[in-house]
Formats: C-alpha cells, sequence, structure tokens
C-alpha cells in the first residue's frame, strides 16, 4: 500500500525561517552528538536528502519529513535547505511522517510505538495491524508488540527513556496491565552490595524478567478452579474467553507463550474467591480447609493442613506406596475446598475424623524396663545431637556458597535433583526454610516446588548444593563424610558449630531438670475427707 498524491512535486531551496515542524511528527528524542556530527557534514558537504514539506501559506510551509537535518541545519548556521514541496492532507501528511521516520534506525522504539498508534487511530484512511506491516517492511507480531508500547505505565517509559531498561524488558512490560508493571519494573533490576555500604543496581537480562513474569504473573486457565467461560462469576470482568488480557486472545502479542495464560493476577484471584464463597453459598455444610499448617485462628472453621488428610484420587505409581494412607478410603471420608493457601477453590477429598483408625491411628507405646529406657534416651540424645550439629554443618555451607549461575539456569537443575531426594531429605530441605513439614511426600514436594519458583539466584545456588549434598550421601557415615568435606571447602568452622550445639543441648537438659525438680518440690493438695 502506497500513498498516491494528485498534485505536482517541486525542488526548490528554502530559507530556513519558512519552515516549521509538523506537531504530529513521531520523533520526539534527538541525540544531541549525532546532531552535531549531522551539523558539522552539512558545513563541508550541504544537506544532501531534500526535506519533504507541504505549503501552509505562501510564506510558511510544514516539515512533513525531515525535522533531524532541519534542526542540524539550523545548528550548522545554513541559511537554506533543499525542499521537496507536496501539496498533502493532513492525513497524508500525517502518514508521510510516520512511515518515513519508522523507517530509520536510529528512531526510539517508544517513537515507533507513537507512531504506529497515530497511523491505527486515523479515520481516513483506515488501517490495520497487518496493513502497516506492509507499509513499514515490519511482521505483523512486531506492529502488535510496538503498539502494546503506548500502554506502559508512567515508571516505566521513564525507565525506558533514560535507556534503564532495554527494548526486550519494556516489550515484556507492556504485555502486562499497568496494575502489574511496577513489580515486574522492580524485577529487572538486582541489588548488588559488594561495593560497601551503598548498593548498586544491576540490570537483570531479559530472560531473567520473563522468567519472573511466569512465575508471578501468569496464570494457566486450563488450571483454574473456576468456569473460564462464565461472564456472570464477576460480571464486571466477563469471560475469560473474551477477555483481551488472556494470552490466547492474541496470539500476535504472545506467540512465544504456549499456554493459554491470564495476565492480570487481580482478576484472577478475584474470580477465585467469588467462585468459593458461592460454593460455600450453595454447600455450607463443606468443610474449609488450607494448605498451610499450624493451629487455626481463634473464630474460623478452616482445618490446617495438619488436622487432616487429603485422600489422592489417582493410585500409586509406586508398589511400596499402595498401602499408604493417603491412597485408601474410610466411613469419614468427605469434600472439602481450600479456601486458604496454594490451590485456593479447589475441591480435594479428606479424612479429619481423628478417631479414623486408617488416617489417623494411634501411637502404641513401646514397654521397656528402666535400664532400657536409659539406653534408648542416650541412643536418642547422641543421635539428635549429632542431627542438630550436622544440619548446623550444612546450614553454614548453603550460607558461604556464593550466586554464580543465572536464575534460570538454577531453577532447571534444583527442579531435577530436588525429585531424587526421599521424603525425609525433602522434610529436611523444608524445615531449613521455615516450610511446616509434611505428611506426605507429594504436599511437601508440591510447598518446595513453589518456594524455589519464587527464590532469587543466591537463594536457588545455596539450595542447589544442599540438594547435592543430601542427594550424595547413602547413610550417615556418608552424609558426615560429604558434610566435612563441604566445611572445608567453604572454610565452615565445624569445631565451633560442634561446641554451640553440645551447649545449647546442656542448657536445654538443665532447665528441664530444673524443672522437675521444682514440681517435685510443690506439696500435693490434700485430699478431702469423705462426708460421713
Amino acid at each position: 500500500m502506497s500513498i498516491q498524491n494528485t498534485t505536482p512535486t517541486e525542488y526548490r531551496n528554502l530559507p530556513l525561517a519558512l519552515l516549521t515542524e509538523s506537531k504530529t511528527n513521531p520523533r520526539r528524542i534527538f541525540d544531541d552528538a549525532a546532531l552535531k556530527e549531522l551539523a558539522d557534514s552539512i558545513r563541508s558537504q550541504g544537506v544532501l536528502s531534500p526535506l519533504l514539506v507541504r505549503p501552509l501559506n505562501e510564506r510558511s510551509f510544514e516539515i512533513v519529513a525531515g525535522a533531524r537535518r532541519y534542526r542540524a541545519a539550523q545548528m550548522a548556521e545554513a541559511e537554506t535547505v533543499p525542499v521537496r514541496i507536496v501539496n498533502l492532507t493532513d492525513a497524508q501528511a500525517l502518514e508521510n511522517s510516520i512511515v518515513e521516520n519508522l523507517q530509520r534506525r536510529d528512531v526510539h522504539p517508544l517513537e515507533e510505538a507513537q507512531g504506529f498508534r497515530a497511523l491505527l487511530n486515523l479515520e481516513e484512511p483506515k488501517y490495520s495491524i497487518e496493513q502497516i506491516a506492509a507499509k513499514t517492511g515490519k511482521s505483523p507480531g512486531y506492529v502488535a508488540t510496538r503498539l502494546k508500547m503506548t500502554e506502559l505505565a508512567a515508571a516505566v517509559v521513564d525507565a525506558f527513556s533514560r535507556d534503564e531498561i532495554g527494548v526486550g524488558h519494556a516489550l515484556l512490560l507492556a504485555k502486562l496491565p499497568q496494575t502489574e508493571q511496577q513489580n515486574a519494573l522492580t524485577a529487572c533490576f538486582r541489588e548488588d552490595w559488594g561495593g560497601g555500604s551503598k548498593s548498586k543496581r544491576i540490570l537483570l537480562p531479559v530472560r531473567n524478567l520473563q522468567q519472573w513474569i511466569e512465575q508471578n504473573v501468569m496464570l494457566v486457565l486450563k488450571l483454574a478452579p473456576f468456569d473460564t467461560k462464565d461472564a456472570q462469576l464477576v460480571p464486571v470482568a466477563g469471560s475469560c474467553i473474551d477477555c483481551p488480557k488472556r494470552t490466547g486472545h492474541n496470539t500476535l502479542l504472545f506467540a512465544e507463550v504456549p499456554l493459554d495464560s491470564c495476565t492480570d493476577p487481580a482478576c484472577y484471584h478475584s474470580k477465585v474467591s467469588e467462585h468459593v464463597a458461592k460454593t460455600l453459598l450453595a454447600k455450607p455444610k463443606l468443610i474449609q480447609i488450607t494448605t498451610a499448617y499450624g493451629q487455626p485462628h481463634e473464630g474460623t472453621t478452616v482445618l490446617p493442613r495438619n488436622q487432616y488428610v487429603e485422600i489422592k484420587q489417582h493410585k500409586p505409581t509406586e508398589k511400596e506406596r499402595k498401602n499408604w494412607p493417603e491412597y485408601k478410603t474410610c466411613s469419614s471420608m468427605t469434600e472439602a475446598i481450600i479456601t486458604e493457601g496454594i490451590d485456593k477453590g479447589e475441591i480435594r477429598r479428606i479424612c479429619a475424623d481423628p478417631a479414623c483408625s486408617i488416617h489417623h491411628p494411634k501411637k502404641v507405646k513401646a514397654v521397656s524396663d528402666g535400664a532400657e529406657k536409659v539406653r534408648q534416651e542416650q541412643e536418642r540424645r547422641e543421635q539428635a545431637l549429632a542431627n542438630a550439629t550436622g544440619l548446623r554443618v550444612l546450614s553454614a555451607i548453603v550460607s558461604a556458597v556464593p550466586v554464580r549461575l543465572m536464575k534460570r539456569d538454577l531453577l532447571f537443575v534444583v527442579e531435577r535433583v530436588m525429585p531424587m531426594l526421599d521424603e525425609q531429605r525433602l522434610e529436611i530441605v523444608a524445615r531449613n526454610r521455615g516450610i511446616k513439614k509434611a505428611k506426605e511426600g507429594d504436599a511437601i514436594a508440591k510447598l518446595l516446588s513453589a518456594y524455589v519458583r519464587r527464590a532469587d539466584e543466591g537463594e536457588l545456588g545455596r539450595l542447589l548444593v544442599e540438594l547435592v549434598l543430601l542427594s550424595a550421601s547413602r547413610s550417615q557415615a556418608q552424609t558426615g563424610n560429604l558434610l566435612k568435606e563441604a566445611a572445608q571447602y567453604y572454610k565452615v568452622d565445624t569445631d565451633a558449630i560442634a561446641l554451640k550445639v553440645k551447649d545449647e543441648f546442656a542448657d536445654r537438659e538443665k532447665a528441664q531438670t530444673a524443672k522437675k525438680l521444682a514440681a517435685k518440690a510443690q506439696p500435693r493438695p490434700q485430699k478431702k475427707a469423705k462426708a460421713a
């Protein structure tokens, strides 16, 4: 598609005083150094390419294309410049100005975006994205992503204009709702405190931002607990199928996203909350559960994770798991809805009956004589001391691990090493990070998986070393040798740690002994005499 001008073209030299810049020119950024270089060229050789202008009246001409040459000519103190005079309508002038500028290499991406937007907003002639792409020699996807940059938040525009972020970062940020762009902009940088008391902000690669968006913003719609086709769930939001913030709604903009996802977490979570509310309204007796551990809050009916057993709906793949409680049913089994924590809104089958012999078996106390109890207590103490010392050494080693690999690489390795650990070792990893111990291997693996996807590069690096140490050891002796080697490598003082743990155990035992002695010293209450 090309612009057809029915009026003749005239070439002349015009004084600079007769020329004015167009207000619709997409170019707004002019590099001073480049202008000075062009001005030097004009002083020696003149303006080689005529400016495109249109007459406003007999003594005034508007520059349609050539504002940069015009400014450089002013700096060179030239009296006249060569021009090509064409009678153009406002729409034709805008088209010529935008297309001519967009075909130049030094135009800023934000100027490109504004130019594409101006073309798309023309009433006559009417352009489509495909027509703009054909006219400017770009792909439709290129035009679509540039158009989205006109919706950047002010803070992002400011950072991009000052070259604090690159075009790749800006394009990714532009695809997000403005409410999410500020957090995503922060994720573009990493604070480096290696230089002393003041931190240095380091721009991370585009792939880090892509990874952050996938983990913190994108929500796969096929996993949504609510009906994505329901336009009345949250009427103001409508259905997800017709939402422009859905990646599948605009394949030009999100060609690299494999799964249809929501880019507006706030809207998504509002639908989850509404889905939970409507489900409880329809089934008021439905048990409410949370995926978090601990004691239930006062006045709440939500059961924490340690007060119920989730019953799996699928059969175990390993034979040894066939008799595990979570794969068995019972008469107390019922449905529950997750109202807090991970997977909010999903329906699960659970057993919350403390009297159930299948899912809540009572522990049988072993009967032994006094000597055996003393021996067992001594072994328990020695084992606890060794375990505590080993965990403390492991923690010290992990803290000494430096940051090396990028987050994407570390995440890739961690997610593949973690399944190699058994349930007991996964619980050690979870406990070291404040994640409450799970009764089920799948549950703790899922909590850890969610944790690692939120972790930064440093934490992933430390976690990787910890996983390798735990997965490589198959016996207590082997674990001790590995910890010793790692401690030497990372210059961890194991003797100091062992001494500190030993002192802590001694202090704890003294406190328990004092408590027992104090309890024995208290006089027992006398029984009341029976009435005659």
